[in-house]
């Protein structure tokens, strides 16, 4: 009797170019890379605080798919940086950031894992209301996007490796502790009823709050 086949749960999936990276290519985003003893950064042209949010937000999420330099590292630290910025213009944003999350997470890459649960943490925390935004999204699509994910990734957040280190754990790159980190923050910041939410679409987690 043959074995069943794996359902492919943690199978990679394959990515296509993005539109970041398209823009990027064309010169339509405000931002180079900058060399310093200290490694890169990113240059921007222009003040953070003027850019139109709601044109670049969305593009930079979007390139949370790329997995090639420079493309990755420029997704990445823009997001980090029009998060430490936006303030109050961050929240009108989070429905156009939905899908693009959606389609990090569906990736099933460890590394862009990893890099959008990072960006969805400073999200969570970026402005005021924006937890709630995101718990009462319309028909709770954004609970709903990675809920395969974080099912499958939670359970098996910690390794027994004895005396060992997890050098993981170090660069943050541990996703069950990732996705623990993020509901945390979404319970404590998607208002009164965000534990019974989170709680519905993943059964095992455990209030942060009441606990």
């Amino acid at each position: 009797v043959k074995s069943p086949p794996k359902s492919g749960a943690f199978q990679e999936r394959n990515s296509t170019p993005t539109k970041f990276r398209k823009f990027y290519e064309r010169g339509d985003f405000p931002v180079a890379i900058e060399h310093d003893a200290k490694g890169n950064k990113i240059a921007w042209k222009v003040e953070i605080e003027k850019l139109d949010y709601h044109h670049y937000l969305p593009l930079f999420f979007e390139g949370l798919c790329e997995i090639q330099h420079p493309y990755d590292f420029l997704a990445r630290q823009g997001i980090h940086d029009m998060l430490e910025h936006g303030g109050a213009k961050v929240l009108p944003v989070v429905p156009q950031l939905i899908i693009p999350i959606k389609k990090a997470l569906n990736i099933r890459n460890r590394k862009v894992i990893c890099t959008t649960l990072k960006a969805l943490l400073h999200l969570v925390v970026s402005a005021d209301l924006v937890g709630e935004a995101l718990i009462y999204s319309k028909n709770h699509k954004f609970l709903k996007i990675p809920i395969l994910i974080f099912v499958i990734y939670v359970v098996p957040s910690s390794v027994n490796i004895g005396d060992g280190i997890d050098y993981g754990q170090q660069k943050r790159e541990n996703i069950g502790d990732l996705i623990n980190d993020t509901l945390e923050e979404l319970e404590r910041r998607g208002g009164p009823d965000a534990f019974i939410n989170i709680k519905y679409m993943v059964p095992t987690y455990e209030s942060c709050v009441q606990n």
